[in-house]
């Protein structure tokens, strides 16, 4: 008889808003219970699928949650699946690691969260069937620099052997390291399926042993972008795997440019928002789109797009709600004006970018000096937030100069326009 269980990880429930952008009440709202709902989503393909189990490879929740609305829905989710007969087999992540709610819910018995200590749970399965062992191990404390691996039980002789860890295995951009360990080690390990967890990416890697990070099952901002998913994975009688991506994320967050090429009357540019939004909504696959749109191209109407920024905006909000669970999360204006900027060394407003770069931007006491600026902001900003201005030097370096470059055009388009309507 076939073994059938769904793996998912990195769910963050109940994770705090990590975009300032999110100021749309309604989109706040939307992001803020997604996490919630794409459980719910995997209890129900759990129930749809009548699969064996649950597996959950850690970052369950989203640090040091205390929430008792948490503990209860969480409850109330394992309930559904205890009442069905389907197991859960749970482990503690880096972010999960200190949460109090585990240890102090009452769980159900058919709910097995691994502890600090590697461990081997044999399943109790019809007779006839072949075996299948389920290992993991948890960390308490949310650093883990070395492997795992050697701290798994061995392999279960005669039994299909599948792991749960926590791991970023040989490191991905904007993820910590984490357990590090490298996939063919987890190949050669005896086990027939890995489930992992950590990395927000999809992968798969196949051969005698079957490695899965499922992602993440619902984005949180526009780092996190894309659709989400879990995976449904069949343990065949001939110990054969196969697997299936089942989407589970409610909103999806995208990047679209919207091409202002050639535009010159500021009416068309409502025309060309809502045909780029409506493409992109088209291809979502997701319930809810979440947009950040990237305004480019060369225009005459580059300096107001960047002076009338709110205004955009709100245009692009308008044709977001008629076209319905379309949302805008930023507008970036990224358009230049028409013309080599040779031709323009008469404007004095081009003049005064051109000495702004050479004369300020580019000198190291200016961005010693917009660092410490940021490093003020950053104390003062929640342990959530933090992460807005880099995750590392090099990431905060490149934010920054994205800052200072957008703040200038924008001060730049105020002057360029202003002086265009002074003009007889």
């Amino acid at each position: 008889m076939t073994y059938r269980f769904v793996h998912a990880a990195d769910i963050h429930l109940d994770s705090p808003l990590r975009s300032l952008a999110l100021r749309d009440p309604g989109l706040a709202d939307l992001i803020g219970n997604a996490t919630r709902r794409a459980f719910v989503g995997i209890v129900d393909l759990c129930l749809d699928e009548r699969v064996d189990a649950l597996l959950l490879a850690g970052d369950l929740y989203d640090g040091d949650q205390t929430s008792m609305k948490t503990a209860r829905f969480l409850a109330e989710q394992f309930r559904r699946l205890h009442e069905a007969g389907i197991r859960v087999f749970s482990i503690r992540g880096n972010h999960d690691a200190l949460s109090r709610i585990t240890k102090e819910l009452t769980l159900p018995e058919s709910v097995k969260v691994f502890g600090g200590r590697a461990e081997a749970v044999e399943v109790e399965r019809p007779v006839g069937s072949t075996p299948v062992t389920i290992h993991g191990l948890s960390f308490a404390q949310p650093h883990a620099p070395e492997s795992l691996l050697p701290r798994y039980r061995a392999p279960v002789e005669g039994a299909v052997n599948i792991g749960l860890m926590h791991t970023s295995l040989g490191g991905a951009a904007g993820h910590d390291p984490y357990a590090p360990c490298s996939v063919a080690d987890l190949q050669a390990s005896g086990f027939r399926y890995w489930a992992l967890g950590h990395v927000h990416g999809r992968s798969i890697t196949e051969g005698a042993c079957t490695v899965v990070m499922p992602g993440m099952p619902q984005g949180r901002d526009i780092n996190e972008a894309g659709p989400k998913s879990v995976t449904l994975v069949t343990i065949g009688d001939d110990r054969s795997v196969r697997h299936e991506e089942r989407l589970t994320s409610l909103a999806q967050f995208e990047r679209v440019t919207v091409d202002l090429e050639g535009i010159e009357d500021w009416r068309d540019i409502a025309g060309v928002l809502a045909r780029s939004l409506e493409r992109s909504r088209d291809n979502a696959v997701s319930e809810h789109l979440v947009a950040r749109l990237r305004v480019t191209g060369t225009t005459a109407l580059a300096w107001r797009a960047r002076r009338d920024h709110d205004l955009l905006q709100a245009e692009a909000g308008d044709r977001a709600s008629v076209i319905g669970r379309c949302w805008i999360e930023k507008l970036e204006v990224d358009c230049r004006a028409p013309g080599d900027p040779a031709d323009r060394v008469a404007d004095p407003i081009v003049e005064l970018r051109r000495l702004i770069d050479e004369r300020v931007r580019d000198t190291d006491a200016f961005r010693a000096e917009v660092a410490g600026i940021a490093e003020e902001l950053r104390a003062q900003l929640p342990p959530e937030c933090r992460a807005i201005l880099g995750l590392d030097e090099v990431e905060a370096d490149g934010i920054l100069a994205a800052m200072v470059g957008e703040g200038t055009d924008d001060v730049l388009a105020r002057l360029h326009v202003d002086a265009g309507a002074a003009t007889p």
